[in-house]
């Protein structure tokens, strides 16, 4: 089966950020034959060469089109609009697809294999990363009501018109069953099409944070006799650092042996290297390749993988919830949503709110005091990740999806 992938961002493990796509195009690769269509957005980005760019098996199909998260508004539409017509000709041109799986963020990803599948005559899969426009327009990056307004009507559009939609979580599958019922009604929409498929992990990856490895980490960080509490991820606006900073200098006056690892880049770099400058509880790490973060992870005492405290972005199906879990270390969440759900129910997290930042401190100085709860919590997380996160049986459920939709 010819499976044609579109996807804005391509990573691979040696890059700064998760490789999800990644781990399932290798999977897949090994039976199907890929074609993807995506951009060389992160390709100069990568930290170490120690897998090949794309999987084998997958034929690359990549623009030149630059992308940078601290991009304003019109640019970024830009780099959209630009993708979004570069995928539409390459799809287009290339040898018919049985299947194709269009991949969001952005939603003009999905619109352009939404066109192709249309004129090519071939099935869908919508896989919804971010709730888009939900997001942007919470964000206050849509302004003007007439483009808020198209930008719904697509999105209800394309619920309708893929012949199934992925998620990364259960409250996303509750989103888009809603908008699809909701759209207009000259295309009928079936709930049932709609999947949930976790961000996940990749556990190959994971057992590389080993004893040895950790300890090595530790001695080179020179934090031995240190309890760390790490946030890694993007430093963006979505991402509740203010909140993390604020907590970080509360516990720093009645925790002196704690350090707060902040790993990545973004907004906040600048306000986090003031702190960092300020405060020798604060320590800015440079981004890690995907398959080298494990090790940090699992030297953490506790991550935190935070949110503002807005309603779309309690679906969020982050990758570093996943990968802390994955090494047995617990995780804080500040949204209400299905992660907190998840983390009380099998033991393995806490939640504190997203405006509170006392109370996060409150919280990790009860949490450090009490080390065994703390390995307990971890130990149940790695055994719930191991179960329910792993990306090859997961990447086993995709491909189940889009057979059945190429029938």
């Amino acid at each position: 089966m010819h499976i044609a992938v579109f996807s804005q961002y391509h990573t691979n493990p040696d890059c700064p950020a998760t490789s999800r796509h990644y781990s399932l195009l290798a999977g897949l690769a090994q039976t199907h034959r890929i074609t993807l269509i995506t951009t060389r957005t992160w390709e100069p980005q990568r930290l170490t060469h120690e897998f090949p760019w794309v999987p084998p098996g997958v034929e690359l199909h990549a623009a030149d089109i630059a992308y940078e998260n601290r991009m304003g508004v019109a640019r970024r539409g830009l780099a959209f609009a630009q993708y979004a017509a570069y995928a539409l000709r390459e799809g287009l041109r290339m040898e018919k697809p049985d299947v194709i799986w269009g991949i969001s963020t952005p939603l003009t990803a999905a619109w352009a294999a939404a066109q192709v599948a249309r004129r090519r005559r071939v099935p869908w899969v919508f896989e919804v990363q971010d709730l888009w426009p939900e997001f942007p327009i919470a964000m206050g990056a849509v302004p003007n009501p007439l483009a808020r307004r198209a930008l719904y009507g697509l999105e209800g559009r394309l619920y309708q018109q893929a012949k199934a939609v992925v998620t990364l979580s259960p409250d996303m599958s509750r989103h888009v069953r809603h908008i699809g019922q909701a759209a207009d009604s000259r295309w009928p929409f079936d709930p049932a099409k709609v999947h949930t498929s976790l961000n996940g992990t990749d556990l190959e990856l994971a057992a590389r944070a080993t004893d040895a490895a950790v300890a090595t980490l530790r001695r080179e960080q020179q934090l031995e006799g240190k309890r760390v509490i790490l946030y890694a991820g993007t430093f963006g606006r979505a991402n509740a650092i203010p909140l993390l900073l604020a907590a970080a200098e509360a516990l720093a006056v009645t925790q002196p042996d704690v350090v707060w690892l902040f790993m990545g880049l973004g907004f906040y770099a600048a306000e986090l290297a003031a702190a960092a400058r300020r405060n020798s509880a604060i320590r800015v790490v440079p981004p890690q390749p995907r398959h080298a973060v494990f090790s940090w992870f699992r030297l953490a005492e506790v991550s935190v993988a935070p949110f503002l405290g807005l309603p779309v972005l309690d679906s969020n199906s982050p990758a570093k919830f996943y990968d802390s879990l994955a090494v047995g270390t617990p995780v804080i969440v500040t949204n209400p949503g299905w992660t907190r759900e998840l983390l009380e129910r099998h033991s393995c997290g806490w939640y504190s709110p997203a405006d509170d930042a006392p109370a996060l401190a409150q919280l990790l100085a009860r949490l450090l005091a009490e080390p065994a709860q703390l390995r307990a919590a971890g130990t149940r997380g790695r055994e719930l990740a191991a179960t329910e996160f792993d990306r090859q049986q997961l990447g086993r459920a995709m491909q189940h999806i889009l057979e059945q939709a190429a029938g």
